[in-house]
């Protein structure tokens, strides 16, 4: 359940300043109540929820609707994350004090693997390469980071659409079909549900050819916090001709010390905060 308005903002401002509770203030608070949860909202449902007036709350939602930070879904009832908010948190991800030391952590992976790793997240439909160390085998397929791949042919992806709930994964779908990109593409929801069982059953995912014609992956979800949803994957890519599918499972394990070590930076820099607080 949402807290209300009136609390939410003292997570954010200092109430012992007089100009803490500013209109700007105010829409970031609502900003985070959004981010924070895993739906979307209708205005009726965030009135009740946060005790504040509709006519109060539609002129914000308008505001961050109108600067791209939320956009409307499921027919304009319901509200979501908008473009501008995902771009945000992307860069806090990529520039962040902590990328040096998830960087080394991929890098130590690369060593012991041989093969190019990568560190992901989901962005709307998509996938994107927050961090990325290539191998030095002449062979290889170069994406950078802050490239994108879709979600449903991608092992990230897979993992990132097998935490959703089926609701919530097959309007997230509605909106970005399913493009068959090599003849191993899997395009209908059904056959993919069956590929997600397995994924939340084995705690790994494979794109076996399925994004990009010759190119193997393997990824693991980074654990989260107190049991909430998984927004970081690490992989491994690699031409088949290097890497079969039965081979990359014996990889599944050093891909999953390396997730505990993100999972370890993640909660140090989370606590970092508090623990400077007199």
């Amino acid at each position: 359940m949402i807290p209300p308005m009136a609390s939410i903002a003292t997570l954010t401002v200092d109430n012992t300043d007089a100009t803490a509770e500013t209109p700007a203030l105010r829409l970031l608070a609502l900003l985070e109540v959004i981010a924070g949860q895993d739906t979307t909202f209708t205005l009726q449902g965030l009135a009740e929820e946060t005790d504040t007036p509709k006519p109060t709350l539609h002129r914000m939602l308008q505001q961050l609707e109108g600067a791209g930070w939320l956009q409307r879904e499921s027919g304009g009832r319901h509200y979501g994350t908008g473009v501008r908010l995902r771009r945000l948190a992307e860069q806090l991800l990529l520039n962040d004090t902590a990328h040096g030391a998830r960087h080394a952590v991929l890098r130590r992976l690369v060593e012991e693997l041989g093969e190019s790793c990568n560190i992901t997240s989901l962005s709307g439909g998509e996938v994107v390469y927050l961090d990325r160390v290539e191998t030095a085998a002449p062979l290889r397929f170069y994406l950078h980071p802050g490239s994108r791949v879709p979600a449903h042919c991608s092992a990230s992806g897979k993992l990132f659409l097998a935490e959703m709930a089926p609701a919530q994964r097959r309007r997230l779908l509605a909106h970005a079909p399913l493009e068959a990109y090599t003849q191993r593409t899997v395009t209908d929801l059904d056959a993919l549900d069956e590929e997600l069982k397995r994924v939340r059953r084995d705690g790994y995912a494979l794109d076996n050819e399925e994004f990009l014609p010759g190119l193997l992956c393997a990824a693991v979800p980074v654990p989260a916090r107190g049991g909430k949803r998984s927004n970081l994957c690490v992989a491994v890519q690699a031409p088949v001709v290097r890497l079969t599918a039965d081979k990359v499972l014996q990889l599944v394990p050093a891909l999953q010390r390396a997730a505990a070590a993100l999972a370890a930076i993640e909660d140090e820099s989370a606590e970092a905060p508090a623990r400077s607080v007199p």
